[in-house]
């Protein structure tokens, strides 16, 4: 009963949140369709309570599918498919109704996409009368976490956390060339990881970091691109990540806090490459610091510490053993102590109320598309697509891993265009999960592998949303903005290849060999930035950074502590060493006589 209840009242939120606009002469007609809506929503709600235990009792597959079943299945469906439209548009709504269609229609579709197709009672049993369509894995993940979650979120972000992150990364990088793009990294992965969204990284982050990118001498577009990869990131950082991260859990059936740990390591090496990278970009272009003005307006940090209780909680929580959910709950009571201890009684209502009010949205926004996801888990799993589609998957690789993941890749930033992270991961966790798996993945480094790059489509053009966003606020061209944060996420875009390749950096081994995998891991995508900037104190010759570039690309590949690493690594020490030591001789002024 939860999962219905959960679902309905977020349809019914979302609709009351953005109805359909009242432009004349279709006023009526608009506020005739809203209402509608929300009266079907109203009374599916009262079916599901009506026909409880018929329903919980029933056997599948063999037991009768009603008429009412089946025009309530209808309700659910135009009411769900209409709150996707609203809130994501026509590019996830259009996949749905395509994965509608197969169901229904598969005999129609060519060669081995073909399948009988279900009769309309098989698909409403499928879809509405089970835990394994609308109702399924995706429902329960955004009952179970995803509330508690964003209620954290908004609760931390009202009382002034958000605002602390940014200081935080203004006090680090202020005094050094590049201060606005290191700062917007530090806080875009401190905020991050408690969104656990890229767009709303990017709109919280981006008002104060963006121009201030731009006071100390970047372009509009380059001003965008940084604070997308430097928010997008914030989908990959432990401890909350993005939503995509709670469905893993539920999929491999392990503790959230399991997935927490293993998209640690990533998570740090993808925010160190790219620190290093506008660092070196900072220094070959000569970008200035942040302006004393500037560092004035920002708060002290020191008197604000008090506000990092919140997430040590959380962290705390999840690492004593108990569940994501009751972690999220102790870190928002938490939260709403500090309120009372540091606020006034009237600003803390205030917070309160609005607060409540910002979570309740945020939490319907994302409890509907991801609960009409279930729709293509349902019909990729019923109809056999997604084993058929591993074995082709496989068949046109040659079995080989290489073409397996370069073609998996491809899908994922393909399919991440325009849909959000976890509709992407979901769909691809779906087609191209089963694929690693039979070359011999672990179920971990699989659904990672494919989350990360569905998160990276973020910012990969012609359709990056979280590059989107930030355009919009650095008054820069779209695509101009989208191609610059591609080339920014370059320099972490084989950190998956590592850890499909060494298990270490998702946290299985002992705890020294995780820590040298780790380093080995930094090591590497810190080469890479190198090689991409083409700056090591003074701008690299072309067979430098060719050198150092796939001398990078082998630390980040290979298995860390083989053979093949030792010797890469001593070639590109000495290379290293070679470059900083002619570089300082050449700054070494001449000894006077």
């Amino acid at each position: 009963m939860q999962r219905p209840i959960h679902l309905t009242f977020g349809i019914a939120l979302l609709l009351l949140a953005k109805p359909l606009p009242r432009v004349h002469p279709y006023r009526k007609v608009a506020s005739f369709v809203d209402w509608t809506l929300l009266i079907s929503v109203a009374s599916v709600v009262i079916y599901y309570v009506s026909e409880f235990q018929r329903l919980t009792e029933r056997i599948e597959g063999i037991d009768a599918v009603l008429a009412i079943d089946i025009f309530f299945c209808c309700l659910l469906l135009c009411a769900l498919l209409e709150g996707v439209r609203r809130t994501v548009g026509w590019s996830l709504l259009g996949v749905l109704l395509l994965f509608l269609l197969y169901g229904f229609a598969g005999s129609i579709f060519p060669g081995w996409l073909q399948f009988s197709g279900f009769t309309v009672r098989e698909g409403v049993e499928i879809l509405s009368m089970t835990v394994n369509g609308i109702l399924g894995i995706t429902t329960a993940t955004s009952l179970q976490f995803v509330f508690y979650f964003v209620l954290f979120g908004a609760v931390y972000s009202a009382i002034g956390g958000g605002q602390l992150f940014i200081d935080i990364g203004l006090m680090i990088a202020g005094r050094h060339q590049g201060a606005g793009a290191k700062a917007a990294v530090v806080a875009s992965s401190l905020m991050g990881s408690i969104s656990g969204s890229a767009v709303a990284n990017v709109a919280t982050t981006g008002v104060f970091t963006v121009p201030l990118m731009r006071k100390s001498g970047y372009s509009s577009s380059m001003a965008g691109a940084i604070e997308a990869i430097a928010s997008t990131g914030g989908q990959l950082m432990p401890p909350i990540m993005g939503v995509a991260a709670f469905v893993i859990a539920e999929m491999l059936q392990v503790s959230y806090a399991r997935v927490a740990l293993a998209g640690l390591i990533p998570a740090v090496a993808f925010y160190i490459a790219i620190f290093v990278f506008v660092d070196l970009l900072a220094r070959r272009d000569q970008t200035l610091a942040a302006s004393f003005e500037t560092l004035k307006k920002s708060q002290p940090v020191a008197p604000r510490l008090y506000l990092l209780l919140p997430p040590v909680v959380l962290i705390a929580v999840l690492v004593v053993g108990y569940s994501a959910t009751y972690a999220a709950i102790s870190a928002t009571i938490s939260c709403v102590f500090l309120a009372l201890v540091t606020l006034t009684k009237k600003n803390s209502a205030h917070i309160s109320v609005d607060t409540l009010n910002k979570a309740m949205n945020q939490a319907a926004y994302v409890a509907v598309p991801i609960a009409a996801i279930g729709i293509i888990i349902a019909v990729a799993i019923q109809s056999n697509l997604a084993l058929k589609f591993s074995s082709q998957l496989i068949s046109g690789s040659g079995e080989s891993l290489y073409e397996a993941m370069l073609f998996i890749v491809l899908g994922c930033l393909l399919m991440g265009m325009g849909l959000p992270t976890v509709a992407a991961y979901i769909i691809g966790a779906i087609l191209f999960v089963p694929a690693l798996l039979r070359l011999g993945i672990s179920e971990m480094a699989a659904h990672f592998f494919v989350m990360y790059y569905c998160v990276l489509s973020m910012v990969t053009p012609p359709v990056a949303l979280a590059s989107y966003t930030a355009a919009a606020i650095a008054k820069s061209h779209p695509m101009k903005t989208s191609l610059k944060a591609f080339r920014l996420a370059l320099v972490s875009f084989f950190i998956p290849v590592a850890f499909v390749f060494d298990s270490r950096l998702l946290g299985d081994g002992a705890i020294l060999d995780v820590l040298f995998a780790a380093v080995s891991l930094s090591v590497g995508t810190t080469l890479w930035a190198i090689a991409l900037a083409g700056y090591l104190g003074r701008v690299l010759r072309v067979y430098e950074r060719v050198v150092i570039g796939v001398g990078a690309l082998n630390l980040i590949c290979s298995l860390a502590g083989s053979t093949m690493w030792f010797a890469t690594f001593s070639i590109l020490a000495a290379l290293i060493a070679w470059i900083l030591v002619t570089t300082g001789r050449q700054r070494r002024p001449p000894a006077a006589s």
